[in-house]
């Protein structure tokens, strides 16, 4: 009796261990691509390759998702493919099969970009969104999309916003340096909003994965959803 009761206990705290590590698995993220539907002059080139790896980096940094390659894949599968030849000493071979897979993949799509916009009064509006103030201001909104691979199923949309000017930014964050062909805005209000934007991006994935539906930061989001969809209710003027 004491033998089978010895056996379930470890049983129990194997299960136990095993739920326990499944539940602290980081979520698992691949970063597919950034597309541009506005006129912003700085997006030329790699300029999404640009985004995408920014974010790849920001999402790193925090060490709570574990990033799974896609713009490189077909360099990763490249390498397999000649470890699975015989060209290569079999004890250094990648194994064919091994491939970690996403359980979401990530989009975004820069929806709206303003720059060096003049007037408090006046102002402009993008998408909804007053942009007035002095010369030297940047505005940027992303809408940003998550999949899940298992059903294919588009589990979290969200427009992320930032705004940035020639002297401060609403984020008190270290926001490091830009990549690639976006490099020389850097230091600009564009470079700003663009590196703003992919921080927000960050922080509203690692909430909206991690924290879910009805979390304090979920309920933050939400507001500002509000805001921003009551913003653009107002800016449309019916006949």
């Amino acid at each position: 009796m004491k033998k089978i009761t010895l056996s379930m206990m470890l049983l129990m705290l194997t299960i136990v261990a095993v739920g326990s590590s499944l539940a602290a698995e980081n979520p698992r993220i691949g970063v597919i691509r950034f597309t541009n539907n506005t006129h912003a002059g700085w997006w030329h080139g790699t300029a999404g390759e640009n985004l995408q790896d920014m974010l790849i980096a920001e999402l790193a940094s925090t060490k709570k998702f574990t990033l799974v390659e896609r713009k490189e894949l077909n360099a990763v599968l490249s390498e397999q493919k000649l470890g699975a030849s015989g060209m290569v000493r079999p004890e250094t071979a990648p194994s064919i099969g091994k491939l970690t897979g996403a359980k979401y993949l990530v989009s975004g799509t820069v929806s709206a970009f303003e720059e060096n916009t003049k007037g408090s009064d006046s102002g402009i509006s993008v998408m909804g969104i007053s942009v007035g103030g002095s010369k030297g201001k940047a505005y940027m909104a992303v809408d940003l999309k998550v999949i899940d691979t298992g059903t294919g199923e588009i589990v979290d949309v969200r427009t992320v916003e930032a705004t940035s000017d020639s002297g401060s930014m609403r984020f008190g964050l270290n926001l490091g340096f830009l990549s690639g062909s976006l490099g020389e805005k850097e230091k600009t209000p564009t470079g700003k909003a663009i590196r703003a934007c992919i921080v927000e991006i960050s922080q509203y994935l690692e909430c909206s994965l991690l924290e879910g539906k009805g979390s304090s930061c979920m309920q933050e989001y939400d507001k500002k959803e509000s805001k921003r969809r009551q913003k653009t209710k107002d800016s449309i003027t019916l006949e």
